[in-house]
């Protein structure tokens, strides 16, 4: 028997086929276009749709077992339906800059620490209520026709059984969920405009909604008893499918967008994660919950690097018979720190600052700086920005002892001892890279009654590569030069 995870993307949608004991049987991935034009970033869920129901038949069309398939997506972007469940105009992505002076309205009318207390989020214009309220104010027509209102995830499953259900994690990212009280805050939704009647049922992460519709499962060759669950948000799913479930532990998704996902008991008793932009969201574990502290360019960094600064590295690299990764990361980790100081804002800056506007940067090069002190120094810069991070998210009392990683950056071993240096703790690399897909298939074993709860589907399922430990000697190096990164955003920001 077997279980699956469908993660809807940004730009592409991925289902991964995992046997019970947690090993990868295949993926398959369909991509879609995104539309980005200088005041709109849209997408057409419709082709999502497709793109979904392309990937579940080629899984279908090979494995006939699927007991059960668990639906995780990016948060934000929202589609309306009309009455026949046919979109009524384009998606805007979190990227949109539309929505602005909503947010703006909406936070002066309620408060900012209101909504924060009510959401456990900075209001901001990338979430999906202050871009519902501008499709109201400027497309009133496309408002009036809209019959349902999904985010992604909740879509995808809509589609697939006819319930209408929304898991907690995934409502959060709307600005419009309590997360105390786990339920759409009628304050919120009544100063914004935006009708509650137009949304999925809230449920908890995992909840099992349905089995595919039977016309849908002739459709696709999928057996008629497969159940469809609910998986959340696609951070929360990696969180699961790392094991992270206690306080203590974080996952570290290590993949072209670095983002450290903590567990915690409770909401703080202080402001410092909604100051920070630390997003507080319900974990499946009831009275848990998690938060998002990322960095926009971790491994897109690194891509930047070899894509445009390595062409000599290239040469050198197919001249010594080894891959490029392996050239530039040398033979075994930096006893030292580079001597760079790199500030990886290269698409702008994350938590805590949330600055769009911000630049990279590079400080200390010298003649006798090689491509591979630069490419080791862009791995420390993401590692430095990890720790402030880290630093704010200790103060708020939410403290990180370990990390599980996973994702791309995972299968650096030199990166993964960086980071353990620099964080000083310990980072262990998963078996699997598909966390966010093995955290859906996990809770769809569970709703399918394969496992007995998700213990016991994380201890058949996930399993780690290697740990790699804090040297204290070279933590000691890094902590000099952390202190000085520390400073390095206010006094590169005025600048640039």
């Amino acid at each position: 028997m077997r279980l699956a995870g469908l993660d809807i993307g940004t730009s592409g949608c991925k289902i991964t086929v995992l046997e019970e004991n947690g090993t990868v049987s295949d993926r398959f991935y369909q991509d879609y276009p995104v539309s980005r034009k200088p005041s709109e970033h849209e997408i057409d869920a419709e082709k999502i749709w497709r793109a979904a129901l392309d990937v579940l038949r080629q899984a279908a069309a090979k494995y006939k077992d699927i007991a059960g398939i668990g639906v995780a997506s990016f948060g934000e972007t929202f589609v309306m339906l009309d009455e026949n469940d046919f979109p009524v105009c384009d998606s805007m992505l979190y990227t949109d800059p539309r929505g602005a002076g909503e947010c703006k309205n909406l936070t002066e009318s309620l408060g900012k620490d209101t909504i924060s207390r009510i959401t456990g989020l900075t209001p901001h214009a990338m979430l999906s209520i202050p871009k519902l309220m501008w499709i109201k104010n400027n497309r009133p027509e496309c408002y009036k026709k809209t019959s349902k209102i999904f985010l992604m995830g909740d879509y995808i499953v809509y589609m697939l059984t006819g319930i209408a259900e929304i898991d907690y994690s995934l409502a959060t990212r709307t600005m419009a969920f309590d997360i105390r009280n786990l339920c759409w805050n009628t304050k919120v939704l009544n100063a914004s405009g935006i009708d509650i009647a137009l949304f999925s049922k809230p449920v908890p992460t995992g909840t099992a909604v349905g089995p595919v519709t039977p016309a849908l499962a002739e459709r696709l060759g999928i057996k008629p008893t497969t159940l469809i669950c609910c998986a959340g948000h696609d951070q929360v799913a990696a969180a699961i499918g790392s094991g992270v479930f206690t306080e203590g532990m974080a996952v570290d998704g290590a993949g072209t967008v670095e983002c450290i996902t903590p567990v915690f008991t409770g909401i703080p008793d202080n402001d410092i994660l909604t100051a920070g932009h630390y997003s507080i969201v319900p974990h499946i574990i009831q009275g848990k919950y998690i938060c998002y502290a990322f960095l926009y360019t971790g491994g897109a960094v690194i891509k930047w690097f070899t894509d445009n600064m390595a062409g000599y590295a290239v040469a050198l690299a197919e001249k010594m018979g080894t891959s490029l990764y392996q050239y530039l990361e040398g033979i075994a980790p930096p006893d030292e720190p580079t001597g760079l100081l790199v500030l990886p804002h290269f698409a702008g800056a994350a938590t805590p600052y949330m600055d769009y506007g911000s630049k990279g940067a590079v400080l200390g090069l010298t003649l006798n700086t090689s491509q591979q002190d630069f490419f080791l120094a862009i791995m420390e810069g993401v590692g430095y920005e990890m720790r402030l991070n880290m630093e704010i998210l200790k103060k708020a009392g939410v403290v990180i002892n370990s990390l599980q990683a996973t994702g791309g950056g995972a299968n650096s071993r030199v990166w993964m001892q960086i980071k353990a240096d620099i964080l000083n703790i310990p980072i262990t690399a998963l078996q699997s890279a598909e966390a966010g897909g093995t955290g859906a298939a996990m809770m769809a074993g569970v709703a399918a009654d394969v496992f007995s709860d998700i213990y016991v589907a994380a201890d058949k399922m996930i399993s780690g590569r290697e740990t790699f430990f804090p040297r204290p000697e070279v933590n000691a190096f890094y902590n000099q030069v952390y202190e000085k990164y520390e400073k390095l955003y206010t006094a590169v920001r005025p600048l640039v």
